[in-house]
Protein backbone atom coordinates (compact mmCIF):
# COMPACT_ATOMS: atom_id res chain seq x y z
CA UNK A 1 0.00 0.00 0.00
CA UNK A 2 2.81 2.42 0.89
CA UNK A 3 4.43 1.80 -2.49
CA UNK A 4 1.30 2.52 -4.53
CA UNK A 5 0.58 5.65 -2.47
CA UNK A 6 4.06 6.94 -3.29
CA UNK A 7 3.36 6.26 -6.98
CA UNK A 8 0.11 8.22 -6.72
CA UNK A 9 2.02 11.20 -5.31
CA UNK A 10 4.76 10.97 -7.96
CA UNK A 11 2.20 10.84 -10.75
CA UNK A 12 0.53 14.01 -9.53
CA UNK A 13 3.86 15.85 -9.32
CA UNK A 14 4.95 14.60 -12.75
CA UNK A 15 1.61 15.51 -14.26
CA UNK A 16 1.91 19.07 -12.95
CA UNK A 17 5.40 19.42 -14.45
CA UNK A 18 4.14 17.99 -17.72
CA UNK A 19 1.23 20.43 -17.95
CA UNK A 20 3.57 23.37 -17.35
CA UNK A 21 6.21 22.13 -19.84
CA UNK A 22 3.75 21.19 -22.57
CA UNK A 23 2.50 24.72 -23.21
CA UNK A 24 3.30 25.72 -26.79
CA UNK A 25 4.92 22.35 -27.60
CA UNK A 26 1.99 20.62 -29.28
CA UNK A 27 4.04 19.65 -32.35
CA UNK A 28 6.67 17.94 -30.18
CA UNK A 29 4.00 16.07 -28.24
CA UNK A 30 2.43 14.90 -31.49
CA UNK A 31 5.80 13.63 -32.70
CA UNK A 32 6.31 11.74 -29.41
CA UNK A 33 2.87 10.13 -29.72
CA UNK A 34 3.52 9.14 -33.33
CA UNK A 35 6.96 7.73 -32.51
CA UNK A 36 5.49 5.59 -29.74
CA UNK A 37 2.81 3.91 -31.87
CA UNK A 38 5.17 1.15 -33.01
CA UNK A 39 6.20 0.34 -29.45
CA UNK A 40 2.62 0.21 -28.24
CA UNK A 41 1.65 -2.06 -31.11
CA UNK A 42 4.64 -4.35 -30.61
CA UNK A 43 4.14 -4.75 -26.85
CA UNK A 44 0.39 -5.29 -26.96
CA UNK A 45 0.64 -7.82 -29.78
CA UNK A 46 3.60 -9.58 -28.16
CA UNK A 47 1.57 -10.06 -24.97
CA UNK A 48 -0.91 -11.92 -27.20
CA UNK A 49 1.88 -14.16 -28.60
CA UNK A 50 2.66 -12.34 -31.84
CA UNK A 51 6.06 -13.41 -33.23
CA UNK A 52 6.89 -9.95 -34.60
CA UNK A 53 9.85 -8.10 -33.13
CA UNK A 54 9.77 -4.37 -32.45
CA UNK A 55 11.94 -3.76 -35.50
CA UNK A 56 9.65 -5.85 -37.70
CA UNK A 57 6.57 -4.10 -36.33
CA UNK A 58 8.01 -0.68 -37.13
CA UNK A 59 9.01 -1.81 -40.63
CA UNK A 60 5.45 -2.99 -41.31
CA UNK A 61 4.06 0.36 -40.19
CA UNK A 62 6.57 2.13 -42.45
CA UNK A 63 5.66 -0.25 -45.30
CA UNK A 64 9.20 -1.65 -45.48
CA UNK A 65 9.64 -5.25 -46.65
CA UNK A 66 10.65 -7.79 -44.00
CA UNK A 67 13.46 -10.29 -44.29
CA UNK A 68 11.18 -13.23 -43.52
CA UNK A 69 7.69 -14.46 -44.27
CA UNK A 70 4.95 -13.51 -41.83
CA UNK A 71 1.31 -14.49 -41.93
CA UNK A 72 -1.33 -12.14 -43.29
CA UNK A 73 -2.94 -12.17 -39.86
CA UNK A 74 0.17 -10.81 -38.13
CA UNK A 75 0.51 -8.18 -40.83
CA UNK A 76 -3.04 -6.93 -40.26
CA UNK A 77 -2.71 -7.24 -36.46
CA UNK A 78 0.13 -4.72 -36.59
CA UNK A 79 -1.50 -2.35 -39.09
CA UNK A 80 -4.94 -2.45 -37.50
CA UNK A 81 -3.74 -1.92 -33.95
CA UNK A 82 -1.59 1.01 -35.11
CA UNK A 83 -4.70 2.50 -36.69
CA UNK A 84 -6.63 2.10 -33.43
CA UNK A 85 -3.81 3.62 -31.34
CA UNK A 86 -3.50 6.59 -33.69
CA UNK A 87 -7.28 7.02 -33.70
CA UNK A 88 -7.60 7.29 -29.93
CA UNK A 89 -4.61 9.63 -29.68
CA UNK A 90 -6.61 12.10 -31.78
CA UNK A 91 -10.24 11.27 -31.01
CA UNK A 92 -10.43 10.14 -27.39
CA UNK A 93 -11.16 13.63 -26.09
CA UNK A 94 -14.09 14.03 -28.48
CA UNK A 95 -16.31 11.14 -27.36
CA UNK A 96 -16.95 9.39 -24.07
CA UNK A 97 -16.18 5.69 -23.84
CA UNK A 98 -19.23 3.45 -24.05
CA UNK A 99 -20.33 0.17 -25.63
CA UNK A 100 -20.86 1.79 -29.03
CA UNK A 101 -17.30 3.17 -29.00
CA UNK A 102 -15.96 -0.24 -27.94
CA UNK A 103 -17.61 -1.83 -30.97
CA UNK A 104 -16.10 0.77 -33.29
CA UNK A 105 -12.60 0.15 -31.94
CA UNK A 106 -13.08 -3.61 -32.17
CA UNK A 107 -14.24 -3.36 -35.76
CA UNK A 108 -11.10 -1.39 -36.62
CA UNK A 109 -8.93 -3.93 -34.82
CA UNK A 110 -10.27 -7.11 -36.46
CA UNK A 111 -11.08 -5.81 -39.93
CA UNK A 112 -9.58 -8.16 -42.58
CA UNK A 113 -8.67 -10.60 -39.79
CA UNK A 114 -12.04 -11.90 -38.54
CA UNK A 115 -14.73 -9.91 -40.30
CA UNK A 116 -17.35 -12.38 -39.04
CA UNK A 117 -16.79 -11.27 -35.43
CA UNK A 118 -15.39 -7.75 -35.90
CA UNK A 119 -17.42 -4.97 -34.27
CA UNK A 120 -19.79 -7.16 -32.28
CA UNK A 121 -19.97 -8.73 -28.84
CA UNK A 122 -20.04 -12.47 -28.29
CA UNK A 123 -23.42 -13.96 -29.19
CA UNK A 124 -25.41 -16.99 -28.13
CA UNK A 125 -23.22 -20.06 -27.81
CA UNK A 126 -19.96 -18.11 -28.14
CA UNK A 127 -18.19 -19.03 -24.92
CA UNK A 128 -14.52 -18.25 -24.29
CA UNK A 129 -12.06 -19.17 -21.58
CA UNK A 130 -10.06 -16.53 -19.72
CA UNK A 131 -7.11 -18.20 -18.03
CA UNK A 132 -8.60 -20.84 -15.76
CA UNK A 133 -12.20 -19.69 -15.82
CA UNK A 134 -15.02 -19.39 -18.34
CA UNK A 135 -15.87 -15.81 -19.30
CA UNK A 136 -19.24 -14.25 -18.66
CA UNK A 137 -22.39 -15.65 -20.28
CA UNK A 138 -22.85 -13.81 -23.61
CA UNK A 139 -26.39 -12.72 -22.66
CA UNK A 140 -24.99 -10.78 -19.67
CA UNK A 141 -22.20 -8.94 -21.53
CA UNK A 142 -23.94 -5.66 -22.35
CA UNK A 143 -25.40 -5.19 -18.87
CA UNK A 144 -22.01 -6.03 -17.31
CA UNK A 145 -20.27 -3.44 -19.51
CA UNK A 146 -22.88 -0.81 -18.60
CA UNK A 147 -22.27 -1.53 -14.91
CA UNK A 148 -18.49 -1.31 -15.48
CA UNK A 149 -18.78 2.13 -17.07
CA UNK A 150 -21.20 3.36 -14.37
CA UNK A 151 -18.81 2.26 -11.60
CA UNK A 152 -15.92 4.00 -13.34
CA UNK A 153 -17.87 7.24 -13.76
CA UNK A 154 -19.22 7.06 -10.19
CA UNK A 155 -15.74 7.33 -8.63
CA UNK A 156 -14.22 10.56 -10.05
CA UNK A 157 -12.51 11.40 -6.75
CA UNK A 158 -10.65 8.09 -6.62
CA UNK A 159 -7.12 8.11 -8.05
CA UNK A 160 -7.05 7.52 -11.81
CA UNK A 161 -4.64 4.58 -11.42
CA UNK A 162 -7.08 2.70 -9.17
CA UNK A 163 -9.99 3.44 -11.49
CA UNK A 164 -8.15 2.31 -14.63
CA UNK A 165 -6.77 -0.81 -12.94
CA UNK A 166 -10.20 -1.91 -11.74
CA UNK A 167 -11.88 -1.19 -15.08
CA UNK A 168 -9.20 -3.06 -17.01
CA UNK A 169 -9.44 -6.12 -14.79
CA UNK A 170 -13.23 -6.05 -14.96
CA UNK A 171 -13.25 -5.69 -18.74
CA UNK A 172 -10.94 -8.66 -19.20
CA UNK A 173 -13.03 -10.75 -16.82
CA UNK A 174 -16.13 -9.96 -18.91
CA UNK A 175 -14.20 -10.73 -22.14
CA UNK A 176 -16.98 -9.31 -24.34
CA UNK A 177 -15.47 -10.32 -27.70
CA UNK A 178 -14.65 -13.63 -29.32
CA UNK A 179 -11.14 -12.32 -30.07
CA UNK A 180 -9.15 -9.14 -29.44
CA UNK A 181 -10.12 -8.58 -25.80
CA UNK A 182 -6.56 -8.03 -24.52
CA UNK A 183 -5.64 -5.52 -27.20
CA UNK A 184 -8.91 -3.60 -26.83
CA UNK A 185 -8.59 -3.67 -23.05
CA UNK A 186 -5.15 -2.03 -23.19
CA UNK A 187 -6.39 0.46 -25.79
CA UNK A 188 -9.29 1.62 -23.63
CA UNK A 189 -6.93 2.21 -20.72
CA UNK A 190 -5.29 4.88 -22.86
CA UNK A 191 -8.61 6.13 -24.19
CA UNK A 192 -9.60 6.98 -20.61
CA UNK A 193 -6.20 8.35 -19.60
CA UNK A 194 -6.24 10.72 -22.57
CA UNK A 195 -9.84 11.81 -21.90
CA UNK A 196 -8.95 12.67 -18.31
CA UNK A 197 -5.89 14.72 -19.22
CA UNK A 198 -3.14 12.17 -18.59
CA UNK A 199 -0.60 10.68 -20.97
CA UNK A 200 -0.99 7.24 -22.52
CA UNK A 201 0.78 4.21 -21.11
CA UNK A 202 2.53 1.22 -22.64
CA UNK A 203 2.30 -2.05 -20.70
CA UNK A 204 5.46 -3.84 -21.76
CA UNK A 205 5.84 -7.41 -22.98
CA UNK A 206 8.67 -7.67 -20.44
CA UNK A 207 6.02 -7.32 -17.71
CA UNK A 208 3.74 -10.03 -19.13
CA UNK A 209 4.20 -12.48 -16.26
CA UNK A 210 3.42 -9.81 -13.68
CA UNK A 211 0.48 -8.67 -15.82
CA UNK A 212 -1.01 -12.16 -15.71
CA UNK A 213 -0.38 -12.27 -11.96
CA UNK A 214 -2.63 -9.23 -11.69
CA UNK A 215 -5.53 -11.09 -13.33
CA UNK A 216 -4.99 -14.11 -11.10
CA UNK A 217 -5.06 -11.88 -8.02
CA UNK A 218 -8.28 -10.20 -9.17
CA UNK A 219 -10.04 -13.42 -10.14
CA UNK A 220 -9.05 -15.15 -6.91
CA UNK A 221 -9.67 -12.38 -4.41
CA UNK A 222 -11.07 -9.34 -6.22
CA UNK A 223 -7.90 -7.39 -5.45
CA UNK A 224 -6.37 -4.81 -7.78
CA UNK A 225 -3.00 -4.13 -6.11
CA UNK A 226 -0.75 -5.74 -8.73
CA UNK A 227 -2.53 -4.07 -11.64
CA UNK A 228 -2.38 -0.72 -9.84
CA UNK A 229 1.37 -1.17 -9.46
CA UNK A 230 1.79 -2.05 -13.16
CA UNK A 231 -0.39 0.80 -14.39
CA UNK A 232 1.29 3.23 -12.00
CA UNK A 233 4.80 2.32 -13.12
CA UNK A 234 3.75 2.48 -16.78
CA UNK A 235 2.33 5.95 -16.18
CA UNK A 236 5.43 7.32 -14.43
CA UNK A 237 7.57 5.78 -17.20
CA UNK A 238 5.51 7.64 -19.79
CA UNK A 239 5.82 10.95 -17.93
CA UNK A 240 9.57 10.49 -17.43
CA UNK A 241 10.03 9.99 -21.16
CA UNK A 242 7.95 12.96 -22.20
CA UNK A 243 9.44 15.28 -19.62
CA UNK A 244 12.97 14.39 -20.73
CA UNK A 245 12.08 15.63 -24.21
CA UNK A 246 9.90 18.56 -23.16
CA UNK A 247 12.51 19.89 -20.74
CA UNK A 248 15.18 19.68 -23.42
CA UNK A 249 17.47 17.33 -21.53
CA UNK A 250 20.19 15.25 -23.15
CA UNK A 251 18.87 11.72 -23.32
CA UNK A 252 21.42 8.96 -22.75
CA UNK A 253 21.30 5.26 -21.88
CA UNK A 254 21.30 4.32 -18.23
CA UNK A 255 24.58 2.48 -18.74
CA UNK A 256 26.20 5.70 -20.01
CA UNK A 257 24.71 7.59 -17.09
CA UNK A 258 26.15 5.03 -14.66
CA UNK A 259 29.65 5.41 -16.14
CA UNK A 260 29.54 9.20 -16.16
CA UNK A 261 28.43 9.36 -12.54
CA UNK A 262 30.45 6.38 -11.29
CA UNK A 263 27.35 4.57 -10.13
CA UNK A 264 26.33 0.92 -10.16
CA UNK A 265 24.50 0.13 -13.40
CA UNK A 266 22.62 -2.81 -11.86
CA UNK A 267 21.50 -0.63 -8.95
CA UNK A 268 20.23 2.03 -11.38
CA UNK A 269 18.37 -0.62 -13.38
CA UNK A 270 16.61 -1.78 -10.22
CA UNK A 271 15.62 1.79 -9.41
CA UNK A 272 14.46 2.31 -12.99
CA UNK A 273 12.25 -0.78 -12.82
CA UNK A 274 10.72 0.51 -9.60
CA UNK A 275 10.48 3.97 -11.20
CA UNK A 276 12.18 5.65 -8.25
CA UNK A 277 14.47 7.52 -10.67
CA UNK A 278 13.37 9.42 -13.76
CA UNK A 279 14.39 6.69 -16.19
CA UNK A 280 12.24 5.33 -18.96
CA UNK A 281 12.23 2.31 -21.24
CA UNK A 282 12.40 3.23 -24.93
CA UNK A 283 12.83 0.68 -27.71
CA UNK A 284 13.94 -1.92 -25.18
CA UNK A 285 16.65 0.24 -23.56
CA UNK A 286 16.60 2.08 -20.27
CA UNK A 287 17.34 5.77 -20.78
CA UNK A 288 17.38 8.93 -18.71
CA UNK A 289 17.40 12.65 -19.32
CA UNK A 290 20.52 14.26 -17.88
CA UNK A 291 20.03 17.30 -15.70
CA UNK A 292 22.62 20.05 -15.39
Amino acid sequence: MANILSIFKRVQALRQRYVECAVGKESLLQLLDEAEVGEQVYNSNAIENSTLSLDETEKILLQVDLDRYISERELFEAKNLARVVSYINVRAKENSLNSERLLLLHDMLLSNIRDDIAGRFRGSGEWVRVGNHIALDPVLIESALTKMFVEYDASPDEHIIKRIARLHLTFERIHPFVDGNGRIGRVINNYLFIREGYVSINIKFLDRARYYDAFNEFNAAGKTAIMEELVGRALTNSYHKRLAYLEGREIITLSEYAKQNQMSHSNLINKAKRQTIEAFLEKGKWKIGETE
